[in-house]
């Protein structure tokens, strides 16, 4: 909420100083006491030098037949000449003049330029008339657009020539942005926003007064009403203004609307944003005219019902649940959130109907979400409305409609539905309040800051009976009350005390290590953390996911459409940071990402929430040994495979084999396996499909996701620390002819059975298929490394070990040995 300064003081007792540094120092008072501030600034920013001029003449430019020249009176002796292109520069017209050295904003860097004499086309020009948005306005404030040309007063605002332009327009009045809470809707109105700076500096609040003058025609014989279903409204009532005049308001209530981050557009419209600012109560006015058979009718919308809103938009109602004004035959507005175009006010509006309202919150919560209309309006009616001051507002509504639409308001308010409100209390003891804040407050302490708050309260034995206002919604328990007093009191104020009795030392669950350790592991094994958005869309949900099933977990109210649906695997999200580290010119990559993923109950409950984990790699890799230099080299499927191997090992997960599978649809089928342990199944690791990357002109990839709460019930033992042992080792190499049909692990589980407890590690370092080998058979080359822990190995030991490995492969898998 945008508050003027100046605006605001007209509701205070006494005026607050709009001196830079006081100003500071209440919005560093209202951080402290009340709600965040967003910011603190004012529309002129550092600019000066603009004047109100008034246009003496006008010839055509000699060498230009877009430009003219102007002879300009700005209070002094001389008239002041400027060579313009506006297209609406007329005679006799009050505009703003930037001087020859005044500073204005550049509307492309948003840095100040000084203004010097320009010579356009041969002319000299003293100067620059100019538009609101060449000053600082945006586009969304400025009352007309850039292409309408400059900005031009009407002389009934009463400046005079000569005048500081920035003052005239309200330009340095100080605006505090505050960035309000949900529970403070209060605060979204001047009047509300006064009772809040007014506690802070003990001030009281001054109301805003008015006298309605209404002619003797009826309102009730001009317009009728028809709530169909209470639920929808707890008040409304509306008023008929008759024989408006709709132009242009007047600058008073242009600046108060710019400054408060509005646009000006009508002075019917206008006047119902005003009262919303003033009160925090949404107004819509209606062009009685428009409505056939002068009726209104509040109810929900029908099945196929549309609604084209003053944005421009055709909208689809969604039946019995969007709340609409309507005639008899057409949907006029969605309630509380945008009119529509059919009963606009425009300036051939001759009578109005203002209507006043409290719809119900949470259906004009989801009508604003389901729409993606986040209006004024909307946000006040789903925070929540002081309903003491619905028909107050209606009625100012109509006295400056009088006033400044020269109407004539309609006898009486037509009233559909009022209902009663009952007023809530709230009782609240100083020993309860003194044990909550740690403080010793009296009760007179007590009772000054329910002053200050302009709280109605009685005492009764140290126990206060507070009246919960209607214009403080967020009230309704005693924790609420506490909270009002420690802001009020300070809470720099408050005692600070070291916290006493028992205590129980926090640490991690198992699971939690685990996890933990898992993100440890991934990073010593080279790979980079990422984090994905958890949101994506159907089709990616369901990328890589185990038995994918057709019904995913979407939001009712998505945000974009490329963020929908939850997630059911890790390597979609994975593939995007791929894709976007490529485009940037990033092609060696190792990331992995450990999160849940969400698989659909059809809806009968919540989604079922699993922890995985999950890696990619690409790119080149640079090994290196004690035979090679270092080299790059491009990453294959034993370098991911690797990677899950190492992962379990360091884990605590035994007996993990892999199956080579064709079952996972984006996945390369030649170049995928499960993972399992024993017999349960953990996840999958492979090389994502070509199809995919190519589709995406991605490098190939090879990545791998495990279900990590069955990786983590799969950990069976504890890893334990092994001391590195200071004896040296004793390799052997082996070279086998074994048929195709016999595996890698084959071998080597021979190897480790015949082997001994001496056998430290056994290595495939070759592998050879081809011509020169009978059918049927391969190569594969093996290092056997042995080691004691406690003490030097002998050579004939070891042979003898050796020697039982090589007669155990030639008689339990008919190796030949090379």
């Amino acid at each position: 909420m945008k508050i003027s300064l100046k605006w605001l003081n007209q509701f205070l007792s006494e005026n607050i100083s709009l001196d830079e540094k006081t100003v500071n120092d209440l919005a560093e008072k209202v951080e402290r006491t009340s709600v965040e501030v967003d910011s603190v600034s004012t529309l002129a920013k550092k600019q000066d030098g603009l004047v109100v001029a008034k246009v003496c003449s006008i010839v055509a430019h000699p060498d230009s037949d877009h430009m003219v020249i102007t002879q300009l009176d700005i209070g002094q002796k001389e008239l002041v000449q400027v060579v313009t292109g506006a297209p609406n520069v007329a005679e006799g017209q009050l505009v703003i003049l930037a001087k020859v050295g005044a500073h204005i904003l550049d509307a492309a860097t948003g840095k100040l330029v000084e203004l010097k004499v320009a010579n356009l086309r041969g002319q000299e020009s003293f100067g620059m008339l100019v538009a609101l948005q060449e000053i600082g306005f945006d586009n969304k404030i400025a009352p007309k657009d850039f292409e309408a040309g400059i900005f031009v007063f009407d002389e009934q605002d009463g400046m005079q020539v000569g005048e500081d332009a920035l003052e005239v327009l309200g330009m340095n009045e100080p605006v505090i942005d505050t960035d309000l809470t949900p529970n403070r809707a209060d605060m979204l109105s001047m009047i509300g926003t006064a009772y809040e700076f007014g506690a802070m500096l003990n001030l009281s609040v001054l109301l805003p007064e008015f006298d309605l003058a209404e002619y003797e025609k009826e309102t009730k014989d001009q317009i009728t009403l028809d709530i169909q279903d209470k639920d929808l409204t707890s008040k409304y009532a509306v008023r008929v203004i008759n024989n408006v005049s709709v132009t242009d308001s007047p600058l008073w209530l242009q600046k108060i609307l710019w400054n408060a981050g509005m646009r000006p557009i009508n002075n019917i419209v206008d006047i119902t944003n005003y009262m919303m600012l003033m009160y925090g109560q949404p107004l819509h006015a209606f062009d009685l005219d428009k409505l056939h058979s002068h009726k209104i009718i509040v109810r929900r919308a029908k099945n196929s019902e549309t609604l084209t809103t003053l944005d421009g938009q055709k909208r689809d109602l969604r039946a019995n649940e969007d709340i609409v004004v309507a005639t008899d035959d057409e949907a006029l507005m969605l309630a509380g959130v945008m009119g529509g175009v059919s009963s606009e006010v425009d300036s051939n509006t001759k009578n109005i109907v203002i209507e006043s309202a409290i719809f119900n919150a949470s259906l004009i919560r989801a009508t604003a979400r389901r729409h993606n209309i986040h209006s004024e309006a909307s946000a006040r009616f789903e925070r929540g409305i002081n309903r003491d001051n619905t028909f107050v507002a209606l009625d100012h509504a109509a006295q400056l409609a009088d006033e400044v639409a020269h109407g004539q308001i309609s006898h009486g308010m037509v009233v559909a539905v009022d209902e009663p409100y009952e007023t809530k209390k709230q009782k609240l003891s100083i020993r309860r309040v003194n044990k909550i804040l740690g403080t010793a407050l009296s009760e007179k302490e007590i009772s000054d800051i329910f002053a200050k708050l302009n709280f109605q309260y009685t005492v009764s034995k140290d126990v206060f009976e507070v009246v919960l206002p209607a214009r403080r919604p967020d009230l309704s328990i005693e924790a609420d009350l506490i909270e009002e007093i420690a802001r009020l009191y300070g809470y720099d104020n408050l005692p600070m005390t070291l916290p006493y009795g028992p205590t129980t030392p926090g640490k991690l669950t198992t699971t939690q290590r685990q996890i933990r350790a898992s993100r440890r592991i991934m990073e010593s094994l080279g790979m980079n953390q990422a984090i994905s958005y958890v949101l994506t869309t159907p089709e990616k949900a369901k990328q890589f996911a185990e038995n994918a099933i057709d019904e995913v977990v979407s939001l009712d109210y998505p945000m974009s459409s490329d963020r929908t649906t939850v997630r059911q695997n890790l390597l979609a999200g994975l593939l995007e940071d791929v894709s976007y580290n490529v485009s940037h010119s990033v092609h060696n990559i190792a990331l992995y990402e450990q999160g849940r993923i969400f698989i659909s109950n059809n809806k009968e409950s919540l989604p079922t929430e699993i922890e995985h984990i999950a890696g990619v790699l690409t790119g080149t890799l640079q090994t290196s040994t004690w035979q090679t230099s270092k080299m790059a080299q491009p990453v294959d499927f034993y370098d991911i495979k690797g990677i899950v191997d190492s992962y379990l090992e360091q884990i605590g997960v035994a007996n993990v084999t892999y199956r080579a599978t064709t079952r996972h649809d984006n996945m390369h089928p030649g170049q995928t396996a499960d993972v399992y342990s024993d017999n349960t199944y953990l996840g999958f690791v492979g090389q994502i499909h070509p199809k995919l990357t190519k589709s995406q002109k991605l490098p190939a990839i090879f990545g791998f996701e495990l279900n990590l709460f069955t990786v983590l019930s799969a950990t069976n033992h504890s890893t334990e620390y092994k001391v590195v042992s200071r004896f040296p080792q004793i390799s052997r190499d082996v070279a086998l002819l074994v048929n195709n049909q016999i595996t890698h692990e084959d071998i080597i589980e021979v190897i480790q059975n015949y082997a001994g407890d001496k056998l430290f590690e056994v290595k495939l370092f070759d592998v050879y298929v081809g011509d020169k080998l009978p059918a049927g058979k391969k190569s594969l080359a093996y290092n056997l490394v042995f080691q004691d822990e406690n003490t030097t190995l002998v050579e004939s030991e070891i042979n003898v070990a050796f020697n039982r490995v090589l007669q155990a492969l030639v008689s339990e898998i008919k190796a030949e040995i090379r």
